[in-house]
């Protein structure tokens, strides 16, 4: 593992977590500093980093925390200004914001809806609008993007919003890799399932089984092949493999970490 990203920059949005685990972002940064890269660790509420910083520091190296909402290109705008500055270059890019709200098409309202989308996809447009220039420039740089088995699979729960907006990671980060391929930056998706993160605790457990935690993860494992539930590492080892060089010929594709879940019939 230690190596596979030396020297390289790496922008990790979403770095910090609702509570203490191992969330996506998290696990990505602590991951990404242990195998060499410089991690900018960015998070719209910088209080969640504290766990992500102290990782950092016992990763060693050199890191850089950063408030930014990938919501507001301005923010954003001001991020890669900041990481150019300090580093002269960005060599990778994780987005892992994201997050779902409940509902069908009937039940989401309308402001909910465009709530999903901005939040989910809106936000990875505008990272990687900012971003491409500099990984044009360069001629070199990996974007991994933070889809869902929701946007391919129908999960277990009516969540249009968020179903269609992770969807649209997927095909957003296939067109980018088609058109930036060119200049040597590769564009790929990981797409988690059900995964054992904070985010179970804090918000799913409350939104579906009346706070039942044991009982939302049992209904959660039910659905995976595999006899246990996975949680932020796994997702963050498969965008290691993506963003290194181990995969220099991997563009335009999805890697899923659902123990199986979505290639089940039922």
């Amino acid at each position: 593992m230690a190596g596979r990203l030396d020297g390289k920059v790496a922008i990790i949005t979403g770095a910090g977590s609702v509570g203490p685990g191992w969330g996506n972002g998290r696990a990505a940064a602590a991951l990404f500093a242990q195998a060499g890269a410089k991690v900018v660790a960015t998070d719209i509420t910088p209080d969640a980093m504290a766990e992500t910083e102290a990782l950092l520091q016992d990763a060693g190296g050199d890191y850089m925390l950063a408030r930014c909402d990938v919501t507001d290109s301005g923010s954003i705008r001001d991020l890669v200004a900041a990481v150019s500055d300090r580093f002269g270059r960005i060599d990778v890019l994780v987005n892992n914001v994201g997050g779902s709200a409940r509902g069908g098409a009937v039940e989401l309202s309308e402001e909910d809806w465009l709530r999903q989308l901005n939040y989910n996809l809106t936000s990875v447009f505008l990272t990687c609008k900012h971003v491409l220039p500099v990984m044009k420039a360069q001629r070199a740089g990996s974007i991994v993007n933070t889809a869902s088995t929701s946007g391919i699979r129908w999960t277990g729960a009516a969540q249009v919003g968020y179903a269609a907006s992770k969807a649209g990671v997927i095909q957003f980060s296939r067109v980018t890799a088609v058109e930036y391929a060119p200049w040597n930056v590769r564009v790929n998706t990981v797409v988690p399932g059900q995964m054992h993160t904070p985010m179970v605790e804090a918000r799913l457990a409350h939104q579906r089984q009346g706070g039942d935690v044991e009982a939302l993860l049992k209904q959660r494992q039910s659905r995976i092949p595999l006899p246990f539930m996975g949680d932020g590492r796994d997702t963050a080892q498969a965008a290691l493999f993506l963003a290194s060089d181990d995969a220099r010929f991997v563009t335009g594709t999805e890697l899923r970490v659902d123990g199986g879940m979505s290639a089940r019939c039922d």
